[in-house]
């Protein structure tokens, strides 16, 4: 199987792996030196707990959150990931009140493996800042 191959698997994989926050599938996909920044954290978070924690901070908000693949590239190392993201608002986001309102938006993802097949970032939405910071929900 080749690189490419093998790191599209890896991204079906991850999907099952952030739906159904799968710890033992997080620590097999994700390298434990990969540092994730969110705008929830004022600090990096490391490997596959670092990203599932980001998961549930979510789920918190947005109970039924589910993430879907829509298209994926790859080239050598990398795989850029076009997903749909759904959910309803019913938990406290941010400081936002949940709403109740459902929501479904479009995001492209880019991810980045080492040697060994295992995510060592992922670079997102990061238009979403500009969002977030404009509506007073980050600084």
């Amino acid at each position: 199987m080749s690189k490419v191959e093998r790191n599209k698997l890896t991204m079906k994989k991850f999907m099952t792996c952030i739906n159904t926050n799968d710890k033992v599938l997080a620590e097999e996909l994700i390298a434990p030196e990969a540092e994730f920044t969110t705008p929830v954290s004022e600090k990096p978070l490391y490997g596959g707990a670092g990203y599932l924690s980001v998961v549930d901070l979510m789920r918190k908000s947005f109970s039924d959150i589910r993430w879907e693949i829509v298209d994926m590239a790859a080239e050598d190392d990398k795989v850029a990931v076009s997903w749909i993201c759904s959910g309803t608002h019913d938990g406290e986001f941010m400081g936002l009140a949940p709403t109740g309102k459902k929501f479904s938006f479009s995001v492209m993802n880019f991810y980045y493996f080492n040697d060994d097949g295992k995510i060592i970032n992922d670079v997102a939405a990061q238009g979403m800042f500009g969002l977030l910071t404009t509506l007073g929900l980050i600084k």
